[in-house]
């Protein structure tokens, strides 16, 4: 990610991005934990925009992304905090 370090990102665990193929995922890192409600966007972009709700150190919070899929084969994408910070990231597949 690009505002945090490794350190904080896997502050309570690995942190995990689990995207279905039914418009549903979920997400954790440093305290926050979300679920995810995607729609794939056409066009030459490819883009998969989302809204996600959770918490974060138990507080509710939400907002907004995009990831697409990388040339390398990771997941790109940005994840913004409803009024607050916003993250670039990079996720790739462990299984």
């Amino acid at each position: 990610m690009d505002l945090w370090d490794l350190d904080a990102i896997e502050l309570l665990g690995p942190s995990l991005l689990s995207v279905g193929g039914d418009g549903i995922g979920r997400f954790r890192f440093i305290a926050v934990e979300g679920h995810i409600d995607w729609k794939a966007e056409e066009g030459p972009d490819s883009a998969v925009n989302f809204t996600w709700e959770g918490t974060d150190d138990g507080d509710p919070v939400s907002g907004r992304g995009w990831m697409r899929i990388d040339d390398d084969g990771s997941l790109r994408g940005r994840i913004y905090f409803h009024l607050g910070d916003n993250s670039g990231f990079r996720a790739v597949r462990t299984i």
